[in-house]
């Protein structure tokens, strides 16, 4: 994918267009466009920056030489001049980034002091899993109502590297392009969107993995799959029918989950699901309590925010995928045991 592919027009591609804001736009898109922190995961994390992932933590080190892992911070550095350069051009606002499990230490000469005695530069620390987004607020569109931005990131979890190794191990990283609904900064991730397990020992490689993704990544057919979603619903006694599967999927024996389409969302999420169809501002169900699939897909996707950092990518795939395979049965098109 070049960036022209993104500069799409009503006359480029029917009936799905991107729409891309120019100078023209500039005063009309003035209140669309915020470089305003807005949370896309929630779960156990706490907010961060690029320079204070830069500046004030320490880099894990293999043990067999000390050499260090690509840290966080060069992850997102990597990232950004990726986006750059596919999507010339384009506003490019500042990475979101999110942080969770905090390891923290002291310096030797501080290993005999009370903690509450520390002194800021006596104490270390890193968090082992951290997650950044980088929208591109100039590229966009709308589906149910809802904006749509084009969003870039990536999640880093040294828990998933071998630190009892040597430097030059492959590492581990996941990074993703689609779409953040701006109505409730959902992130909608579609499968050719997401490379759940990119192994990596140099920042060259990284940069190679990303700007294979962004270039390959097909944004109009993800708009097509989002926009279809609109255009069927179930009736309360389909959604009752549906979420109770679903709950009884995670007790079924492995054998029978072998026969059926995965869902890896835990009752915890089913339940904000299930809160979320009669309550949810935006996308509960309506006076007659049917519910779009397009309402049903955010309910999951919004659910999807307490999830914990390295699961979170894997999910919000996961949602996209159910969500087509129930609109696949509701079409006729092929059977769901969900709906069964």
């Amino acid at each position: 994918m070049q960036t022209s592919l993104m500069r799409l027009s009503a006359d480029t591609i029917q009936p799905v267009h991107m729409h891309v804001v120019r100078e023209a736009d500039s005063q009309e898109s003035a209140s669309f466009v915020s470089t305003a922190p807005r949370v896309f995961i929630e779960a156990n994390t706490v907010p961060s920056s690029f320079s204070e992932v830069r500046r004030d933590h320490i880099i894990p080190v293999f043990v067999k030489d000390n050499e260090p892992l690509i840290s966080q911070a060069d992850f997102i550095q990597v990232t950004t001049e990726a986006v750059r350069e596919v999507f010339r051009g384009e506003q490019i606002l500042t990475p979101q980034v999110r942080v969770s499990h905090p390891i923290k230490g002291r310096v030797p000469e501080a290993k005999d002091k009370p903690a509450a005695q520390l002194q800021d530069w006596e104490r270390t620390l890193y968090y082992e899993r951290m997650m950044f987004a980088i929208e591109v607020p100039t590229l966009f569109d709308t589906v149910g109502g809802n904006s749509l931005t084009l969003v870039v990131g990536g999640v880093k979890a040294y828990n998933l590297d071998n630190l009892y190794n040597r430097k030059g191990t492959a590492e581990h990283f996941k990074f993703f392009v689609g779409f953040e609904n701006m109505v409730c900064t959902n992130l909608c991730v579609r499968s050719d969107g997401f490379a759940g397990d990119v192994r990596a020992s140099s920042l060259e490689q990284l940069q190679k993995a990303i700007l294979g993704l962004l270039r390959t990544y097909d944004p109009r057919q993800h708009l097509r799959q989002l926009q279809g979603l609109m255009e069927h619903s179930l009736t309360e006694h389909q959604f009752a029918q549906l979420i109770g599967r679903c709950r009884m999927y995670q007790h079924l024996p492995s054998p029978a989950k072998q026969q059926i389409a995965p869902l890896l969302y835990g009752d915890q999420q089913l339940a904000a699901v299930c809160k979320d169809y009669y309550r949810d501002q935006s996308f509960c169900r309506d006076e007659n309590g049917n519910i779009n699939l397009w309402r049903l897909y955010n309910l999951f996707t919004g659910a999807n925010k307490s999830t914990y950092i390295d699961q979170f990518l894997d999910r919000s795939v996961n949602a996209l995928d159910f969500a087509l395979q129930v609109q696949s049965a509701v079409e006729g098109r092929s059977t769901s045991w969900y709906l069964s």
